[in-house]
């Protein structure tokens, strides 16, 4: 599905099905640096479920047109420009690292346009590692290979190689398109004040031996938004949509037809 936000084109997977005004709609937003693909073992899954399912390349990356939006909060009002467009009067929202501090400003702030929300593998806070940022602003491709390695669970191999490293592929999508999405969470400071803002149903999903977002963080996290659960998904680091890929979509799509 293609459509335009701002005279900027917005691209948006929906497993190949038509936007239907009747069903209950479903973003679906990506981490730092990545795009649509992510949610490749999910988005056809859920779809069947009787929703609109949009698995969203934010500006500047994937199929959508750029430049990038440098600020959680702009990524938030880009999300609204969406659902507007489309016309759907409420959303729900599942979001995976950095797609949960933009779910949950987007979250506190259109309070009457959230349905539901669904965090895997986030926190009100995302601190990144100034080295992280260094190597990324310079383009170095060292940047993706740190993510690589505290992103998974383990040495885990990939038939194929690494999703992560396919999506993220040269300097210019390090420098350009990662280093600016790292900033933009190391610059997010609205976290906490928003989780406990969020009225609506709110299901959190961790991994037991997630690195980035230790359990101890997840557990915080919780603690702050009222109508929540939690769960966790043994042997599972931070990329949850490739690691548990059917665990975790079924817990999604168990909570979202309540």
């Amino acid at each position: 599905m293609i459509f335009e936000i701002d005279k900027k084109q917005v691209f948006a997977s929906t497993a190949g099905k038509e936007f239907d005004p009747t069903k209950k709609t479903v973003f679906l937003l990506h981490g730092s640096g990545l795009s649509h693909i992510v949610w490749s073992l999910a988005e056809q899954f859920l779809s069947n479920k009787d929703l609109n399912i949009l698995s969203l390349d934010l500006p500047g990356h994937g199929n959508s047109d750029g430049p990038c939006i440098d600020s959680i909060e702009k990524i938030a009002d880009w999300i609204e420009s969406v659902r507007l467009f489309l016309k759907t009067e409420q959303v729900s929202i599942v979001g995976h690292s950095q797609g949960c501090l933009e779910a949950l400003e987007y979250g506190s702030r259109f309070k009457k346009n959230t349905y539901k929300l669904v965090f895997l593998a986030g926190s009100y806070r995302m601190p990144v590692n100034q080295d992280l940022i260094d190597l990324a602003d310079s383009g170095d491709k060292k940047a993706v290979h740190l993510m690589m390695k505290w992103g998974y669970e383990g040495s885990r191999k990939f038939i194929g190689g690494n999703p992560v490293e396919k999506i993220i592929n040269s300097s210019r999508e390090v420098k350009e398109i990662l280093a600016t999405d790292l900033k933009a969470c190391n610059n997010y400071k609205n976290g906490k004040e928003a989780s406990a803002a969020i009225e609506c149903p709110t299901l959190l999903i961790f991994g037991a031996l997630d690195k980035m977002v230790p359990s101890e963080n997840g557990k915080k996290f919780a603690n702050l938004i009222k109508n929540s659960e939690t769960q966790i998904i043994n042997e599972c680091g931070h990329m949850i949509m490739f690691e548990k890929a059917f665990e975790m979509r079924e817990k999604v799509a168990e909570f979202l037809k309540k």
